[in-house]
This record gives structure tokens, sequence and C-alpha cells, in this order.
């Protein structure tokens, strides 16, 4: 069985038995963790283990673990700081910067591999123009090219731990203030803008073999009346044909205000592979997740089982192993001073 073109979430801290039914279904690719799924590393680490038992290839197991606000395991884990923590010191220090954001990638990503997640949705490629609360600091930076040397470092570091990156929000979500969790956000800027300065990091990251992107819901109308997600000009003839983008396509959640233009979950759904997407994200909502499950029509696509296969996480470590790395030990030092102090001159030994 392959793996199918939706991703879905689950209600608590063990697999329910209407769930792993779910999760057995064909058109099922993927579970995201939240933090009402977690209790501890080891709990997480059974959790993870079963629900990749379930299937062959095993479902993809992912969470949203940038940092800052945005990490949803706590205890147990390196308490890492929000991305324009690296912003500021680059402006100072621009090799220490990389050097610390690269560490963030690695621990972050290392971390999360000893408990079997797969991949986390990082990082945050959005610019930081001062006007999107929901971005914030979650962006590095508000110069596209420090954004492209900070998340380019963080995601080298995810990768030397065996960990796939997704680079999000594109085209990029920090020129507008609706959050598009509870709103639907338009950005009213002409289209060479966006193209040369949110994009650029994009492209950068994109030579580099990032491997996913994941749209933002927000709608461009000097491009497309549609979100981004939900546009075959953004993701086809933007990010595939003109960047040549052959990475995996995720959709953002489905269930947030942004998507609603789109109709229910399951035209969402549909909308959104149509546009270009490979997989979907349903959470929050489980009756909304069994409707797209059980309505999408049964397909397989080569290309983009192929383009999920790459999201499998590598380089398996246990958290002993972990533990015992100096690397590791120095690292989340470092960081987590970072995390609580931002204005400390800290070096990695």
């Amino acid at each position: 069985m392959s793996l199918g073109p939706v991703m879905v979430d689950l209600r608590g801290t063990a697999l329910m038995d209407d769930e792993r039914e779910l999760l057995r279904h064909p058109n099922v690719g993927g579970v995201i963790l939240f933090t009402r799924n977690f209790e501890s590393p080891a709990q997480v680490a059974a959790l993870v283990q079963r629900v990749h038992a379930l299937r062959e290839p095993r479902l993809l197991v992912c969470v949203d673990h940038e940092g800052g606000r945005v990490q949803r395991f706590r205890d147990g884990f390196t308490r890492l700081p929000p991305a324009r923590v690296f912003g500021r010191l680059y402006d100072h220090d621009a090799r220490r910067a990389r050097l610390l954001a690269e560490a963030a990638g690695w621990v972050m990503a290392s971390e999360l591999r000893s408990v079997g997640v797969d991949f986390s949705f990082a990082p945050v490629l959005d610019l930081d123009r001062g006007i999107s609360t929901v971005i914030g600091d979650r962006a590095f930076h508000g110069d596209p090219q420090a954004v492209a040397d900070l998340a380019g470092a963080f995601v080298q570091g995810m990768r030397k731990a065996g960990m796939a990156a997704t680079g999000k929000h594109f085209p990029g979500h920090g020129g507008v203030a609706a959050d598009s969790h509870e709103a639907i956000p338009v950005d009213r800027r002409e289209l060479p803008v966006i193209l040369d300065e949110d994009v650029l990091p994009f492209r950068r990251l994109f030579a580099d073999g990032l491997a996913a992107v994941m749209p933002a819901h927000v709608i461009y109308p000097h491009a497309d009346e549609r979100p981004a997600g939900f546009s075959p000009f953004w993701l086809q003839e933007v990010l595939r044909r003109r960047l040549g983008f052959q990475g995996l396509i995720f959709s953002d959640d489905l269930s947030m205000e942004g998507a609603s233009v789109a109709g229910d979950h399951l035209d969402r759904a549909r909308a959104a592979l149509a546009a270009g997407c490979d997989m979907v994200l349903v959470c929050n909502r489980p009756e909304a997740a069994i409707q797209v499950v059980e309505g999408l029509r049964l397909a397989s696509d080569p290309v983009a089982h192929a383009r999920m296969a790459r999201m499998h996480g590598r380089h398996g470590i246990t958290p002993d192993e972990l533990h015992r790395d100096h690397h590791w030990y120095t690292a989340r030092e470092a960081l987590g001073r970072l995390a609580e102090d931002p204005s400390l001159d800290l070096h990695l030994v």
C-alpha cells in the first residue's frame, strides 16, 4: 500500500481503535502530532512506534516544532529560541548566527528523531516585515538574504540529523497583518515585489535541495483570487515551472479560516490537490478528516509517493545515544541560554 494524500491528527496520548482504522485507510499518508499528544519523550516515542507499525511503507509522523512560540514538545526537549533571535545576532555577527542556527536545526531534528518523529514543519521562510503577528518572531529576519542564510544553516543542521525540511509559507506570509487561522488574509502588493523579495529565500533553498514546501492561506490578488495553497498559478506555474521545485507540496491545515474560501473540507482537499498539493492536512476536526479520507477518490501517484518517501526520517538514534553525544550537550546548553537571554554572547565549543 502506498502513502495516501491526507495527513490527519490524533485525539490524545494513545492511539484509539477508531484511529487505527482510519490510519489504515489507503488515502491516509501521515499523522501530525500536537501538544495534546505529548506527555513525555518515552510516551510519544511509544505512540510514534505504534503509528509506524500500522503500515508499510510506514506513515509519516510529523510535528510543528520550530522553537519559540511553536514548540509542541517541551519537557525533556531543549528549549529552542525563536528564529528572530538568530536574526538579531546575524546583524552583529553573521558567522556565529549561522553556526547557532545550524545547531538549533540539528538539536531540534536529533531530539525528534530520537523519539521516532520523521520531520518537523520547519523552517519558516517568511520575512519579518513588522506586520504579521502570527509570523512575528517566527521569522529569522526582514532581509531576504539574511533569511536565506539563516534558514539554510538551520536546514543543514536538520539534514545532518537525518531530517528533511519544509519551507513555509510560500510565497510569503509576512506581508499581511491578518492571521490565516482566523481570517482570510489578502496581500495586495504587486507580483514582482513578492517574487523578488519574499520568494528569494525559497529560491535559494530550492537550489540546495529543500525537500518540501507549505504554501500560505493568503490571497495575492495581483496573481490569483485564490489563496496560494489552492492556486495552480502559484503551485504549478511559479513553484514547479518557473522555480523548478521538485519536492513535496503540503497544504496548510484545511481547517483554518484562510482555507474556507474553497468550500467544505472535502471541497478544500480536492481544490488543493487539483492545484498541485501532494498532501493535505486536516487538523482538529475529526469528523472533517473522516469526510476527506473517505470522500477522496482513491488514486496512486508514483511521483507524489516518491516525494513523500523523502520525508521519512533517517539516521535513527536512541535518546541514550543522543544524550551521550558531546555535541548535543554543548549545543543544547548554548541554545538554552540563548532562549533565556538573547543578549548573551554565546559560543559553541
